[in-house]
């Protein structure tokens, strides 16, 4: 039987919890139906015997505090509320607890902002790691050591896993339940819970923002006029030379503030621009790739599938308010 830690933060987001405390537990009662032992043995896992979390509107009450547990399979970290960097520091009396089972055997999870606390033990170091796209600038400042993938909807790394935005934890739960309990009771978990299994990605959620929260002025005035002129065909060139930087210099400077090149930068900003045209308007696509600066389908088309994950019908199939109302 496998014994499955499911923390119980400061702060953690009430879903998350519960929602992974139900698929394990649910799996135990599918062995029953079939006459089979339980698989599973869960607990909420704590710091204290009370917890509050989602903000304080509920508490969680834990079976056993982390000192009581010697030994355990799995821990589960669940999303993470509030301020992070708070947030870590309130739960960092986890980190030992955690490192010492790890160096046990066990294998670790994150769920969606629980990443925060999971790279805090250093066990990512160098490791793919997820969470939600809205966190990937914070992440990637705090935890520059970690191979962040804010596209993946789960990580698998030798036993240390973890996934991204909100709700798609339940896709790393069912791919846990998969490892430990085999496909068929995966596929009956996700019928059961209505999930949709196998996503590879959360592309198409992502909203580009423009990653400012940084020092670098020119850049990111630079990154101002990218986002106000994207219409626009812009070469590095002219953008360094507007700004009185070297063109090495400003290609350097921009991916240390913003993660992306400059290209990169000028696609998501093209990108972003098309899909809102997508979601809200009548356009065909060649008139939305026209407007966004694009001249050529078949290099549009490969960059809005590279960044979205879908091509720009599908999108507008998925999105477009008054397609999904027809």
């Amino acid at each position: 039987m496998k014994h499955i830690s499911i923390l119980v933060p400061k702060g953690a987001i009430l879903g998350s919890l519960e929602g992974t405390r139900q698929l394990f537990t649910e799996v135990n009662q599918f062995c029953k139906m079939r006459g089979e032992k339980p698989l599973f043995s869960v607990q909420l896992v704590g710091l204290s015997r009370k917890t509050p979390v989602s903000g304080g509107l509920f508490t969680v009450h834990a079976d056993s505090l982390i000192g009581d547990i010697k030994k355990t399979d799995l821990i589960i970290i669940p999303a993470l509320d509030g301020e992070l960097e708070n947030a870590i520091e309130k739960n960092r009396d986890f980190i030992p607890w955690i490192l010492k089972q790890r160096s046990n055997g066990a294998e670790v999870a994150s769920l969606c902002l629980g990443a925060f606390l999971l790279a805090s033990t250093g066990l990512v170091n160098g490791r793919k790691c997820a969470t939600h796209w809205l966190a990937a600038n914070q992440f990637r400042q705090l935890f520059p050591e970690v191979d962040l993938v804010p596209e993946k909807i789960i990580t698998d790394e030798q036993g240390i896993y973890s996934s991204g935005g909100a709700f798609s934890y339940l896709n790393l739960i069912l791919h846990l339940i998969g490892k430990y309990a085999g496909r068929e009771i995966a596929v009956l978990a996700a019928k059961v819970f209505a999930i949709e299994i196998q996503r590879d990605n959360q592309l198409s959620f992502t909203i580009f923002q423009g990653q400012k929260e940084h020092e670098d002025e020119p850049i990111r005035k630079a990154q101002e006029f990218i986002e106000q002129n994207f219409q626009e065909r812009i070469s590095v060139d002219e953008l360094a030379s507007k700004f009185a930087l070297g063109r090495r210099n400003m290609e350097r400077r921009f991916k240390k503030a913003t993660a992306n090149s400059v290209n990169e930068y000028m696609q998501r900003v093209k990108i972003e621009a098309a899909k809102k045209s997508l979601e809200n308007s009548r356009k065909t696509v060649n008139e939305i790739m026209y407007d966004v600066g694009y001249s050529d389908t078949k290099a549009f088309r490969t960059i809005f599938k590279r960044i979205t994950g879908l091509s720009p019908v599908d999108y507008r199939n998925k999105y477009n308010k008054e397609l999904v109302d027809a």
